[in-house]
């Protein structure tokens, strides 16, 4: 598998290794790391080593990496020591999407209140 990189991407040059994280898991199509300023006490994110945009940026051939992270969050919440989480994915500047890589939020480790 080819993963295509953006150069100005800080969760691409998390994934080269040009800049450092707190691994919880890899495997050669994703990462799971720590984020840098949590909003719950376990607070991951999951993203595809190849660059994708955002949800919106989602192809048919992308399907699969994202059947993949899916596949892998619950294992990756065990190893986060947490049973119950809630999955978060911001889509656009508007929703609270900061780095423009997908990616998805692990949050756990407290009771979370309704998002209504």
């Amino acid at each position: 598998m080819s993963i295509q990189h953006s150069d100005n991407c800080v969760f691409c040059k998390i994934v080269s290794g040009a800049i450092p994280s707190n691994k919880v898991y890899e495997d050669d199509k994703i990462l799971a790391f720590h984020d840098i300023a949590p909003v719950a006490p376990v607070h991951v994110l999951v993203i595809p080593k190849s660059h994708i945009k955002s949800a919106v940026d989602i192809t048919p051939q992308d399907a699969e990496i994202v059947g993949h992270i899916f596949s892998k969050i619950p294992e990756i919440a065990k190893l986060l020591d947490i049973a119950e989480f809630r999955i978060v994915n911001n889509c656009g500047a508007s929703a609270g999407q900061t780095e423009f890589h997908l990616h998805f939020h692990i949050l756990g480790g407290r009771k979370m209140g309704n998002m209504g």
